[in-house]
């Protein structure tokens, strides 16, 4: 099956994390907070879920998928103040 095809979380991943940055497990954030970071990331500009564009519950649905398989992990950046999703496979 094409990547375009294929449910859940197809974004390309962001950049790897800055050193200094600091893993926060998903399961550590409250289920809303957890909930409006997702969505945020998932809407972001530039984020391409391939030749089907799905809802946003749907792509909700697959980032969690991928945080909690671990495919994908939170990094917060206290220098910036930023918090991030990064697909474990570009962090290799």
């Amino acid at each position: 099956m094409p990547d375009s095809e294929k449910p859940g979380f197809d974004a390309p991943p962001d950049s790897p994390p800055e050193e200094n940055a600091i893993e926060v497990p998903h399961t550590d954030l409250a289920p809303e907070t957890l909930r409006n970071l997702a969505e945020e990331f998932v809407t972001r500009d530039g984020t391409d879920y391939g030749a089907v564009e799905k809802d946003l519950d749907a792509k909700v649905a697959g980032l969690m998928r991928e945080l909690e398989s671990g495919k994908a992990k939170i990094y917060f950046e206290a220098e910036s103040g930023t918090i991030n999703i990064v697909a474990t496979r570009s962090l290799g």
